[in-house]
């Protein structure tokens, strides 16, 4: 009888890890997530009629989310700088649901006027008569080499990934403990994990991010209704390249490569979705091979750091080639 269970399980143990590692290698998504996809609650159902507010929602991954939380009907508040493409969105949002005007509050917000980020929250609740998710999106990206990136390009980066997105948290949250329920999403990246060449002042941002919400999630244990989640995209197809910060302030992106190698964003924004509506504290969302690199910073950081400065050197390379830094890890260079 033992005879049989051992010979039994020499067949079913390889078989289970290879069952493992296929699916690890088609996954676009920790197991967690993915699990919770499959099996959890369905955002179509858990955030119908919730009171959702999203910055950065005039492009890319947040104005997905506006589309396909307005198809889950939940109601919207729209915040970024732009008011005449928050209020496309909004017309998109009311074409392709059954949400009415009034279910779609357009709120124009700049991130770095703090000041005003009091009375914008006061704005939204009037309105709605409370929030129950509040969305971090807004913020900007950068691609430059530490030792030609000014100063003030990493107080930017600060002062709008970081402390623009704690100041609306701030402002939102008495609401939700008084409340006693309610999530906060914020959207950091695979770099706020791992660092990265060419986004040092990015990573920076997001490395801080990972720590405050981190440490946020702890001081809230007496509110277990109260949701503290960080959602870590890798490579998305949006515009946050087009916009992203070089070594100066004021100077654009010269060139911006191709996208098609990235998770598209409809992907990306389902993914989120699930893990809000179940309650997912961490999200890592990266396809093949990019989320290789979550798992390899998490269990094998030594591992992960040869890997990184092997490909650190390509991407450093590739800049200052003139060509794309991303796109260029997948498409050879054009010979004359």
């Amino acid at each position: 009888m033992d005879c049989n269970i051992v010979s039994a399980l020499y067949y079913v143990i390889p078989l289970y890890l290879l069952i493992h590692l296929l699916c690890f290698i088609l996954a676009d998504a920790d197991f967690t997530l993915l699990r919770a996809a499959l099996l959890g609650r369905r955002p179509e159902t858990k955030l119908k009629g919730l009171v959702v507010w999203i910055t950065g929602a005039s492009s890319g991954i947040g104005e997905e989310l506006a589309y396909q939380l307005a198809k889950c009907g939940s109601r919207l508040i729209l915040s970024a700088r732009r008011e005449d493409e928050l209020n496309r969105v909004k017309r998109h949002c009311l074409e392709h649901s059954d949400l009415r005007d009034k279910d779609i509050l357009v709120l124009p917000l700049d991130l770095l006027e703090r000041t005003s980020h009091e009375e914008k929250t006061k704005t939204g609740i009037e309105y709605f008569g409370h929030i129950d998710v509040l969305i971090n999106n807004g913020g900007r990206s950068q691609r430059s080499l530490c030792l030609e990136t000014s100063v003030g390009v990493y107080q930017a980066l600060m002062e709008l990934n970081f402390l623009g997105t704690v100041s609306i948290t701030k402002q939102v949250l008495p609401h939700m403990t008084q409340r006693g329920t309610g999530a906060i999403v914020t959207v950091s990246s695979i770099v706020g994990l791992a660092g990265a060449p060419l986004a040092t002042g990015y990573s920076a941002s997001k490395h801080a991010l990972q720590g405050f919400f981190n440490s946020l999630r702890t001081e809230l244990t007496d509110y277990p209704k109260i949701l503290i989640s960080t959602v870590c995209p890798g490579p998305v197809q949006s515009q946050i390249v087009n916009n992203a910060f070089t070594e100066e302030l004021n100077k654009p992106m010269a060139t911006v490569g191709s996208q098609e190698y990235k998770m598209p964003t409809s992907r990306c924004v389902r993914l989120m979705l699930v893990g809000i509506a179940n309650g997912v504290k961490e999200m890592w969302i990266a396809q093949q091979p990019f989320l290789l690199f979550y798992y390899a910073w998490q269990y094998a950081p030594t591992l992960a750091w040869s890997v990184t400065n092997m490909l650190g050197r390509k991407r450093v390379q590739n800049f200052k080639a003139g060509l794309d830094v991303d796109s260029a890890y997948f498409t050879k260079p054009k010979t004359s």
